[in-house]
């Protein structure tokens, strides 16, 4: 508490620019010791705040942390305490930091824009600003909320479920004299897309997809683009249009063919080169202890956010600044996912995972860009990661949709082995199994993709499957179809009589592509020092596999190396997913 008669002076000085950091509310931290929630005034502006006392301080950071907290459209108070007589009540200067602008009418948050599809068949919130105190009334299609603004001028209003439409019909929000109306709004199915460069890759590369015209699909495509902090708003509009990214769009395409006519909506919002770390919450260093020693890294780059704080001032970037922006920690979330959240949608589609391939385990001293998490670290913090998102979404059913790595053949200068066909190699092999651990949670799916890839091209340009077994996934998981979305799924393993009988769920009509033996399986002995390729065949919904080369095989790997050519399928032609029964370390 400052006691009376101080008088606070606020100077504001010259708009910082540059990239905003994680602050633990509004109220950023204050070097001098102090942190207040102040009001929102045009920069420039000049106050007196006269009374008797100002009780809503409370301690901040040290100066050394003060870079961490300023950054893009915010300014630098000073903030001095000084009796009547004009001399400083003591030595400390009280300084501020927080976001300014010009005071706040009626405004509702980024993503609801006209085309905007809103999700049917769950409560939909809806939010923005007003003037604090203000009561806000939204309606859409006779369902009608009011709120009122708390004293940061933040609302928020929750419509019940509507039902799924085709048909446009406005969105209205008032508040006094103030209204803002959104047209052309329809209700169907939401989706986020995210992950990197086999995300964000265009449809126009794939020869299936760039000709479909795409019918009732809508898209928000988020600008991409960096913050240190949290933000509260972000750039894009909704359009009726598919996505451009390939996967998004052959997702989009084939779902809304299942909705029986409704409206598909993508908010896609990928970056290429970004880890799983790049879209991660700051406070997700609490349950990563590899994620913590990274932002406490970054936090001591002062040079390396210097460089982007220059590159946002100029306004627009070219590689290598793009590059360097998107390899960062944390903050594409902040600038990129946060201002979604939460953004009434089914859940998020996310394919990504080749910048977290580099190592089979730990982070290397350098380069800078390959500390992320390994291979085998990957799993934990997938899940952690899922966990995370549908805190934030405050969504138990927020759905995850996993896109499996598709074949590749690289292998790593760690590996036993420089065969790219061989089980035992550091492939990609390890990342699927790493990818495959988010069935451990609830309302999560993988798509298989371990028929598709290319040896050579980390981009491959097989993406119309993809999109149709993520639709399928979809179509099964939310929109309760009864169909077969997966393809055969290792289910237990038979051992004796010198040979292996792997039987499999989802395996109707076993069969291969080719009308040969099933392929890409290898077999080994207890002490699984030998993997041989096994001699494999088809027995109702079990493959039995042996082989001359070893008389009392114990374990199986199949499709268990970088780009495997597999041809076992089962009647809805979904490929067989990889396995391994054996915990061997690689």
């Amino acid at each position: 508490m400052i006691p009376k008669p101080f008088v606070l002076l606020l100077l504001l000085p010259t708009l910082l620019t540059g990239i905003q950091a994680q602050a633990e509310s509004p109220a950023e931290s204050a070097v001098g010791g102090y942190a207040y929630r102040l009001p929102h005034f045009e920069k420039g502006s000049r106050l007196l705040f006269q009374g008797d006392s100002i009780t809503d301080m409370k301690w901040g950071r040290k100066e050394s942390d003060r870079n961490h907290y300023l950054g893009h459209n915010q300014v630098h108070l000073s903030i001095r305490g000084h009796d009547e007589s004009g001399d400083y009540a003591d030595t400390d200067d009280f300084i501020f930091s927080t976001l300014l602008s010009k005071p706040k009418g009626l405004a509702v948050a980024s993503p609801f824009t006209d085309h905007m599809v809103l999700q049917r068949g769950m409560p939909v919130p809806v939010w923005g600003e007003a003037h604090p105190g203000a009561s806000v009334t939204v309606r859409f299609s006779a369902r009608e909320r009011t709120a009122k603004a708390d004293r940061h001028g933040r609302w928020k209003v929750t419509l019940e479920a509507l039902d799924g439409t085709a048909e446009g019909a406005p969105l209205t929000i008032r508040s006094g004299d103030d209204s803002i109306t959104l047209r052309d709004v329809v209700v169907g199915e939401v989706w986020i897309c995210s992950g990197q460069s086999n995300m964000q890759m265009g449809r126009g590369a794939v020869p299936e997809l760039k000709d479909l015209a795409g019918t009732n699909l809508r898209t928000f495509e988020v600008r991409r683009t960096v913050a240190f902090t949290e933000q509260d708003q972000l750039e894009g509009s909704w359009k009726v249009a598919g996505p451009d990214s390939a996967v998004a769009f052959g997702f989009a395409h084939h779902l809304a063919k299942m909705t029986g006519g409704l409206p598909v909506g993508i908010i896609l919002a990928a970056w290429g080169s970004s880890s799983i770390e790049a879209w991660m919450p700051r406070d997700m260093t609490e349950r990563l202890p590899h994620f913590k020693t990274i932002m406490a890294e970054w936090d001591a780059d002062a040079e390396g956010q210097a460089r982007i704080r220059a590159a946002l001032d100029a306004g627009s970037w070219k590689s290598p600044e793009d590059v360097f922006m998107r390899r960062q920690p944390n903050i594409l979330y902040n600038a990129m996912i946060h201002p979604l959240v939460p953004y009434g949608c089914r859940g998020l589609v996310w394919y990504q995972g080749e910048r977290n391939t580099r190592y089979i385990s730990g982070m290397p001293e350098s380069p800078w860009y390959h500390r992320v998490a390994g291979i085998r670290e990957y799993d934990e913090t997938l899940k952690a990661w899922m966990q995370r998102y549908r805190e934030a979404w405050g969504r138990d059913d927020f759905h995850f949709l996993v896109v499996m790595l598709p074949g590749y053949g690289q292998i790593l200068a760690t590996s036993p082995t420089k065969d790219p066909r061989h089980p035992a190699g550091h492939s990609w092999a390890w990342m699927r199994e790493s990818q495959l651990a988010a069935l451990d949670l609830p309302r999560a799916a993988v798509a298989n993709t371990i028929d598709l890839g290319d040896a050579r091209n980390i981009h491959p340009k097989d993406k119309a499957p993809i999109g149709r077994r993520l639709a399928l996934l979809a179509a099964r998981d939310v929109l309760g179809r009864k169909i077969e979305a997966r393809g055969p799924v290792f289910d237990r393993l038979e051992i004796g009589d010198g040979r292996l009988v792997a039987h499999f769920r989802h395996a109707a009509e076993l069969q291969t592509t080719d009308g040969r033996g099933p392929a890409e399986f290898w077999i080994a002995d207890d002490a699984g020092k030998t993997w041989v390729p096994a001699r494999a065949r088809i027995d109702g919904e079990a493959v039995i596999l042996d082989s001359p080369e070893l008389a009392d095989p114990v374990h199986v790997r199949y499709a268990f190396t970088g780009k495997p050519a597999v041809n076992l399928v089962n009647r809805a032609g979904l490929p067989a997913y990889p396995f391994r029964t054996d915990s061997f370390d690689p």
